[in-house]
């Protein structure tokens, strides 16, 4: 079996395990027989499921993009568009998401840190890395941004994508670990930047 083969209950066991050997170990604790003995497997199992260290890193990225997806709940988002006219409902979908994360996912946010360092020494790594995680993002910002009168979507998507990405890391990894924003300091925040991207231009 290879790391693309279709997830079965033993690949995602042994994805969600080298994810959480990422959050807890760094990428130097993660091996196919950490993910065997942490996994609770019998030695070779995760080497016949993802062969190479590449396959393995390919694996747990595939599998946090689900688990993202899952926290930042994107397709809610995206539905939510048609109803979430101008700044206040719109910064109250991203502050909960973000919020979210902070709270009750750190790990997931670690492990995609660590993944992130490593995907700028491997270009094989980087090209699974650039199509996932909070790249799923942008396209329900994007939506949502036009839904609530943004004249450029894609980019104030991206720029609020990068507020967002640096909310997460500087209070996880970054200067803020020990701080985490309240849901409505977040929903301020986010609302004043709404606020200067959708004011009418002078």
């Amino acid at each position: 079996m290879t790391a693309r083969a279709a997830a079965t209950p033993r690949a995602t066991l042994i994805a969600d395990t080298a994810i959480r050997l990422l959050a807890e170990r760094g990428m130097r604790g993660l091996t196919h027989r950490a993910v065997d003995e942490a996994a609770g497997l019998p030695p070779g199992s995760t080497s016949n499921h993802a062969r190479t260290r590449a396959a393995l890193l390919e694996a747990a990225v595939r599998r946090l993009t689900e688990l993202e997806g899952a926290v930042l709940h994107t397709a809610d988002m995206a539905a939510a568009a048609g109803a979430a006219e101008g700044p206040g409902p719109f910064a109250g979908l991203v502050a909960t998401a973000l919020h979210r994360h902070l709270t009750r996912h750190r790990a997931l946010l670690v492990a995609r840190y660590e993944l992130a360092l490593e995907a700028t020494r491997r270009p094989e790594l980087r090209a699974h890395y650039d199509r996932t995680g909070l790249s799923d993002f942008a396209g329900p910002l994007r939506t949502l941004l036009a839904a609530a009168g943004s004249r450029d979507p894609q980019r104030h998507a991206l720029s609020l994508l990068a507020w967002c990405d640096g909310i997460l890391f500087s209070c996880t990894a970054g200067t803020f670990s020990s701080t985490v924003p309240t849901e409505e300091e977040l929903r301020e925040s986010v609302r004043e930047i709404l606020t200067g991207m959708l004011a009418p231009r002078g």
